[in-house]
């Protein structure tokens, strides 16, 4: 299973992109540590990891403290190692976290029902499981994350793009990618 992995830091001097290689990552908290050696006086740490085109994974840290996970389906952690590594912790007991409480997502149907016909089609199948609300106060609102991982068609890429445009890190990520 292929996989890409951005360590997105903000610093005193604004926001760097580093690739990580997680292949040999032992847990959640090595990976988390790995992310807190980008820059220890970060004050908003992030990676994303897109797997397979088809799975997403975010990670953040605040002042390299209170790790808090997303993952775009839980089925990533049944599909590979690198899933099961991440967002593993959030299936304990054999229970899944569900990215939204049933009533907070039924106050997003009636919110955005009167746009659905403008929505692009959403993916049933999806499972997004986590910390949904870990990106809303750089500007990407639960209910938004939520949205660009069941959108029908876009890649796990096309979703870290969007996020990385709204929180003022795109182009650090696409030189990335373009490396």
């Amino acid at each position: 299973m292929s996989h890409f992995a951005a360590a997105v830091v903000r610093g005193r001097s604004g926001w760097t992109a580093t690739e990580l290689d997680l292949s040999d990552a032992a847990d959640v908290e090595d990976v988390a540590d790995r992310l807190r050696d980008v820059d220890l006086s970060a004050s908003v740490s992030l990676l994303f990891v897109e797997s397979d085109d088809s799975y997403l994974a975010v990670m953040r840290l605040d002042d390299g403290e209170d790790l808090r996970v997303f993952g775009s389906d839980s089925a990533f952690v049944d599909e590979s190692r690198l899933g099961k590594l991440l967002l593993g912790d959030l299936t304990l007991g054999g229970t899944i976290e569900p990215a939204l409480e049933p009533t907070d997502a039924d106050d997003f149907a009636e919110d955005t029902e009167t746009e659905e016909e403008e929505r692009p089609a959403a993916d049933p199948t999806v499972n997004p499981i986590g910390d949904a609300d870990l990106l809303a106060d750089l500007g990407v609102s639960a209910h938004h994350l939520l949205e660009l991982c069941a959108t029908d068609g876009l890649m796990p890429a096309d979703v870290t793009a969007e996020i990385t445009q709204i929180i003022g890190c795109a182009d650090e990520v696409e030189e990335l990618r373009e490396a």
